[in-house]
């Protein structure tokens, strides 16, 4: 990597770049709220990202043909394990960099889907909608109905920065198919200092099954000296009555990974994933995300940075005049029931349920 500071931030950006490094170095608190340089803004809404669960839709399903609770257990961790690359370092290869995403209006909405294959059954649905904007939180649900699997949960992020880097808490949890209780890893933002961001895993994240078999997955990077970049150890340990050796996968998340007990590969990201399916933009309501960000979207990919802050601003004012109650729901008994199997942390969260009256119900 290059020693000069900036060497990736466009000739014209340099200024508004370093005055954002230092307006981070200064800045405490939650960094969410802060308005980015508009070169490192990304066209797509976060409301958009619980897509990635499923850009390999295939793993998502054969989660449900596990003979056992053991291989229904490694389906799981594969599955997620697979979902990794997408969510976090799929801008660095489309883009050049990590990029911040547009933050989510209160209602904005997103759908998709990926089509019914004779390998994985029926059609796969997502629907996602923004459920609070103070703290901005987005719901989401994945459903295969022909296997029988679905995925619910919520997301947030508390961000702040610490040497040189940008933190971020993944606040949520998700629920598959009232079996397994999903946590999330930290993330770590490095290479600020040279306008090329991009994202490290950090710390350790739990899939918890109601059987008892618990993946806890261990994330590491890059150090100064040695490491390799988006490595990961996930230890697959079995309920108590049953007398095995656990399971050691370890690798990198965003390539392959192998596991230890039979030297076979676990996972392997390298092919191409499957993008979701939308609607054309005509098609969609006003408050779907692509039709709703269209201008923004559109002024940033053509670098016109001014009609995109125009359009933002109208949209982020509008929002302001329909701001509701958003107060939570309660707490969510599984996530509290599975939670105490490992001593999650915290012991309760609020939870989000799914109507059943989204556009694929």
């Amino acid at each position: 990597m290059s020693e000069q500071a900036g060497e990736a931030v466009p000739a014209a950006q340099k200024s508004s770049w370093t005055s954002f490094l230092k307006s981070l170095a200064g800045f405490t608190g939650d960094l969410s709220a802060m308005t980015a340089p508009p070169f490192i803004l990304s066209p797509t809404s976060l409301t958009e990202f619980p897509a990635y669960w499923c850009e390999r839709p295939e793993l998502f399903a054969a989660i449900a043909d596990g003979k056992n609770e053991e291989e229904r257990a490694l389906a799981v961790l594969r599955w997620f394990i697979s979902t990794l690359k997408g969510q976090y370092t799929s801008r660095n290869e489309s883009m050049g960099s990590e990029k911040k995403p547009l933050n989510p209006v209160l209602g904005e909405l997103f759908y998709g889907y990926w089509p019914e294959t004779k390998q994985r059954g029926g059609k796969t649905t997502l629907v996602v909608e923004q459920v609070s904007h103070h703290p901005p939180i987005t719901a989401y649900r994945i459903a295969n109905t022909s296997k029988g699997i679905a995925l619910t949960g919520h997301n947030a992020q508390k961000t702040s920065f610490s040497g040189g880097n940008i933190i971020v808490k993944q606040v949520g949890h998700a629920i598959l198919t009232e079996e397994y209780l999903i946590t999330f890893p930290r993330l770590r933002i490095e290479g600020l200092w040279y306008g090329s961001p991009y994202i490290e895993l950090a710390e350790t994240s739990y899939i918890q099954s109601s059987s008892g078999w618990l993946s806890t997955i261990e994330y590491k990077g890059k150090g100064y000296f040695s490491g390799t970049s988006h490595s990961f150890k996930a230890t697959v340990t079995h309920p108590t009555h049953v007398l095995q050796s656990p399971h050691v996968i370890q690798g990198t998340w965003h390539t392959t990974s192998t596991d230890k007990q039979t030297g076979a590969t676990f996972h392997d990201v390298t092919a191409p994933k499957e993008e979701v399916t939308v609607v054309p933009i005509e098609q969609q309501d006003e408050w779907e995300s692509r039709r709703l960000w269209y201008g923004v979207a559109k002024g940033i990919r053509e670098g016109d940075f001014e009609s995109a802050s125009r359009e933002k601003t109208r949209i982020e004012n509008e929002q302001r005049q329909r701001r509701r109650d958003e107060a939570a729901a309660g707490t969510n008994p599984t996530y509290e029931r599975l939670g105490k199997l490992f001593s999650a942390n915290p012991p309760t969260e609020d939870a989000y349920v799914y109507l059943n009256n989204g556009p694929f119900a």
